[in-house]
């Protein structure tokens, strides 16, 4: 639920916004950090996409499954 908010609020930050929160990562965590944080978020991306592919599949297969059972030209 978190990551919803945070991607909604994303929408709606500008330039300076993002050089601030920038600015508090590098104080925070440390830019030795930086590269180590930035791996996790694409890992995290990468597997919510392909949760989101693995999730359309299945909607498409079921729909096709569902099309065969009505086709009423059989």
């Amino acid at each position: 639920m978190g990551f919803f908010i945070f991607v909604i609020m994303l929408l709606f930050i500008g330039g300076p916004e993002i050089i601030i929160v920038l600015l508090f990562v590098v104080i925070f965590f440390g830019s030795k950090k930086i590269p180590e944080l930035a791996r996790g978020v694409g890992r995290a991306m990468r597997e919510m996409q392909n949760a989101s592919d693995d999730i359309k599949k299945e909607i498409k297969d079921s729909a096709s499954g569902i099309n065969d059972d009505l086709d009423i030209t059989k």
